[in-house]
């Protein structure tokens, strides 16, 4: 009597473990935050915005320069086109400081940094890694928006005989620095979402920061108000987007930028030293 068997079942074979160590490196982690970083549908769009507000910014202000164009000799020295291409740089901050402060507040509104920190224990790693990630980003993206603008304007402008050109004294300068402080109110945006953990309390506090200080410190009387302004982050920075040499009262462009980055390392030592010693 035949018996029935049972057709033999196909085993997939196992995939053997892999062995090989793996160590978590500085490296690796941003490697990870980098990832992650281009993995936000608001990163995309919020460095989209950024380029837009400059670019656009640079367009709209000379075609409207156009309507009231400087005349006689005087008034064509103080005219200043490459400040005026970089017009939408100030608008700009808002879309920088936003993108900082949600790389840090957006892993903690998902509960993902529960995640993060438990691949990465000592925590730290991913902090500079969410901060190199973001600098190249922005200084990146940044930089192409400011000279976009620049070009834009200048083309604009050059039929009028208004341009000015990157050979001129201060250009180059003036725009790549507006580029690095984009890329620093990025960064103090980081360090305040990490402080706060919270997307509008760190929003507000950083706008606080950059525009707040500088109206309150206008209501203080007589000098006080110029001597306390040139140490704000605002006037700090503002030096090394200008052409023109820094005017009396303030610091020369690179010191200035120079404070500017000492406000950034705080905000980021501060966010160090309380993300090892509370809960994620």
């Amino acid at each position: 009597m035949n018996q029935m068997t049972e057709p033999a079942l196909s085993v997939t074979p196992a995939v053997p473990a892999y062995r090989a160590g793996q160590r978590v490196t500085l490296i690796r982690v941003m490697h990870s935050e980098w990832t992650k970083l281009w993995s936000l549908p608001s990163t995309l769009w919020l460095l989209l915005i950024t380029v837009a507000l400059v670019a656009g910014g640079g367009l709209l202000a000379a075609v409207l320069q156009l309507s009231s164009l400087p005349h006689g000799a005087a008034a064509v020295a103080a005219f200043d086109p490459t400040q005026l291409s970089l017009t939408g740089v100030g608008l700009a901050e808002l879309t920088a400081g936003a993108l900082g402060v949600l790389i840090m507040t957006g892993e903690y509104a998902t509960g993902q940094v529960r995640l993060t920190f438990t691949a990465v224990p000592r925590r730290l790693p991913v902090l500079w890694g969410k901060t190199a990630a973001l600098a190249v980003a922005m200084l990146a993206v940044a930089t192409v928006a400011t000279f976009a603008a620049f070009f834009i304007a200048q083309a604009i402008l050059a039929p009028h005989h208004l341009s000015t050109t990157l050979a001129q004294p201060g250009v180059a300068r003036a725009l790549f620095g507006s580029a690095l402080v984009l890329t620093g109110v990025a960064l103090l945006g980081l360090g305040l979402g990490a402080l706060l953990r919270n997307a509008a309390g760190a929003v507000s506090t950083l706008f606080g920061v950059l525009y707040g200080l500088t109206i309150a410190a206008g209501f203080l009387p007589g000098r006080l108000a110029g001597e306390v302004r040139e140490y704000l982050p605002e006037n700090a920075s503002a030096d090394v987007t200008r052409v023109a040499a820094h005017q009396a009262g303030s610091f020369s462009a690179w010191a200035g930028f120079g404070l500017f980055c000492l406000y950034i390392a705080v905000a980021l030592a501060a966010s160090a030293w309380l993300l090892r010693r509370r809960d994620a």
